[in-house]
C-alpha cells in the first residue's frame, strides 16, 4: 500500500522481522522518518536502514526503560507509534506448567511493553494534539486458547487498555486502534521454534501438518502474510481514517465465528 507519510516520525517496535519489518518498510516508503527498535536487528531491517530514512535501534523492549529509550532515539515528537513486539509461546504443558516468571514475561512483552511506549509517546502527541497509536493485538484476546493462554489473557488486556485510551486521548485528537491478526506466515509461527514447530515436538505430529491445520480453520484456508496485516496497520495510522479510533481489526481469514 502507497500513503504519504512525508514529514511523520514513527516509532515501530518489534521492527526485525514479521508484521513489525512490513509495517516499517510501508512507513518509510511513504516517506516517514522510523525508529524501529528490536532487541536484535535483521539483515532486512538494515538493508532498509541504508535505503530510507529508517535508525534501527537494538533494545529490550520488555525491560522497564527500555520503550521509554526507544521512543527517545526518535529525537522529538513522534507522530505514529506502533506496538507490535510481542511473542506466544505455546504452553503444552497446560495452565499449571505456567509459572509466575512465564506469566511476568508474557505481560512485560505483550502488555508492558505498549504500555511504555505509549507513556513515553504520548506527551508529545498531546502537546502537538495530534497523533496515532495502534496496537498489534491478536485474535486470542477475544477467542482465547489454552495453548497460549498467557498470551491470550495479556493480548485480551491491550485490547481493553487501547479502547479505554482512545476514548481518554480522542478529544485531544489522538487516534488508538488494534489490528488483531490470526496466525500469520511469520517465524513466530512457522520459524524454526515457531508455535507450530513447539507444538509438533509436543505431540510429535510434524511442523507443517500443524500449521496447515491451523489453516484449515480460517475460512480462506490460509495464514495472513505480514504485508497484508502492515497494509490494514499503514492505513490507520494515515489521515486516511482520521475519523476512526477506538476499533479493533481482525485480520484472520475468517477464524473467528462471529462478527
Amino acid at each position: 500500500m502507497s500513503i504519504d507519510f512525508s514529514g511523520h516520525s514513527a516509532v515501530v517496535t518489534g521492527a526485525s522481522r514479521g508484521i513489525g519489518l512490513a509495517v516499517t518498510r510501508g512507513l518509510a516508503a511513504g516517506g516517514a522518518r522510523v525508529t524501529a527498535g528490536a532487541l536484535h536487528s535483521s539483515a532486512e531491517l538494515d538493508k532498509l536502514a541504508d535505503s530510507y530514512a529508517v535508525t534501527s535501534v537494538e533494545v529490550d523492549l520488555a525491560a522497564p526503560g527500555g520503550p521509554a529509550e526507544l521512543v527517545a532515539r526518535a529525537g522529538g515528537g513522534v507522530d505514529i507509534l506502533v506496538n507490535n513486539v510481542g511473542g506466544a509461546p505455546p504452553r503444552t504443558g497446560g495452565f499449571l506448567s505456567i509459572t509466575d516468571e512465564d506469566w511476568l514475561a508474557t505481560i512485560n512483552l505483550d502488555l508492558m511493553a505498549a504500555v511504555r511506549a505509549t507513556r513515553a509517546a504520548l506527551p508529545g502527541m498531546l502537546e502537538a494534539g495530534k497523533g496515532a497509536i495502534v496496537n498489534i493485538c491478536s485474535v486470542n484476546s477475544v477467542l482465547p486458547d489454552p495453548a497460549v493462554l498467557d498470551y491470550s489473557a495479556a493480548k485480551a488486556a491491550l485490547a481493553s487498555f487501547s479502547k479505554a485510551l482512545s476514548k481518554e486521548v480522542g478529544p485531544h485528537g489522538i487516534r488508538v486502534n488494534t489490528v488483531s491478526p490470526g496466525p500469520v506466515a511469520t517465524d513466530l509461527w512457522l520459524g524454526t521454534d515457531g508455535v507450530a514447530a513447539r507444538i509438533g515436538r509436543a505431540t510429535g505430529a510434524r511442523p507443517e501438518d500443524v500449521a496447515n491445520g491451523a489453516a484449515s480453520a480460517m475460512v480462506t484456508g490460509r495464514f495472513s502474510r505480514p504485508d497484508e496485516v502492515a497494509d490494514m496497520v499503514l492505513l490507520l495510522a494515515s489521515d486516511i481514517t482520521a475519523n476512526v479510533t477506538g476499533a479493533d481489526i481482525r485480520i484472520d481469514g475468517g477464524l473467528v465465528p462471529t462478527w
